[in-house]
Parts: structure tokens; sequence; C-alpha cells
């Protein structure tokens, strides 16, 4: 999806070489179909946010500049050229410009292994304070 993103639209004859036998009119589609995912780019940037909302790291409090690390694991973010630009711009739009500079999106490996680790050991604490 990636590569065939990649180029140009001036360029679209060259899209798809994965799949020549397609015709121009198909190429557009296919490129019209995988931009598509911006808009899930743009749903995991509101999650982000709602996070740093409750987190109360939505604003600049007095000058002060906290940075706020997220995490992002798979596939589309590891490959997908657009996703971190898409990214960037959208926190941009949500957060503005001087809170979305103090935001770094970082790619974790095995991220949703850890996540789920991390919910399991907090619901574990949560489950001895019910037991006592």
């Amino acid at each position: 999806m990636s590569s065939m993103l990649f180029s140009n639209c001036k360029y679209i004859a060259l899209v798809c070489p994965q799949i020549p036998s397609t015709s121009l009119k198909m190429r557009k589609a296919i490129v019209e179909i995988c931009d598509i995912a911006t808009r899930g780019v743009r749903l995991s940037a509101a999650g982000i946010v709602g996070i740093l909302k409750k987190l109360g790291r939505d604003t600049v409090k007095d000058g002060e500049k906290q940075k706020s690390v997220a995490a992002l694991d798979g596939g589309l973010y590891e490959h997908y050229f657009k996703f971190s630009t898409c990214m960037e711009s959208a926190l941009k739009d949500l957060l503005g410009e001087e809170v979305s500079d103090n935001v770094v999106i970082e790619h974790s490996n095995d991220g949703s292994g850890i996540g789920a680790a991390l919910l399991a050991a907090s619901h574990s604490q949560y489950l001895e304070v019910e037991e006592s």
C-alpha cells in the first residue's frame, strides 16, 4: 500500500507495478482506496488526544513544557509512510501547534503485547484491593 501511494499522482501509470495487468482506471481506484487509511490515522490521533486530555497534558501550563510520548505498534505505522505525517498533522489540528510540539510518537515493537501485560498487571493490583 505504501509503495502504491509513494508515486506522485501525475505518474499514476507507474503506480501498482505489483499488479501490471490492471488498467489505469483500476490503478486510480486502488490509490483512492488506499488513501482512505488517513481517516484511521485521524481516529487514532483522536484517541491519543483523549488520553492526553485525561492526563491533563493537552495544554501548556505556565510555559512548562512536558514531553508526552505515545508508543504505537503495527504494520501501518511501521510501513505506511503517510501514517506518521498524517498523525503529526492531526495532532496539530486537535491540540494546536504549541502542545503538539511536545507530543512524540514512537514505534514500539510488540507494543500490543506490552500493553496487554501492563493492563493485566494493573488489573491484578485492583483484585488484591477488592479481596482485602
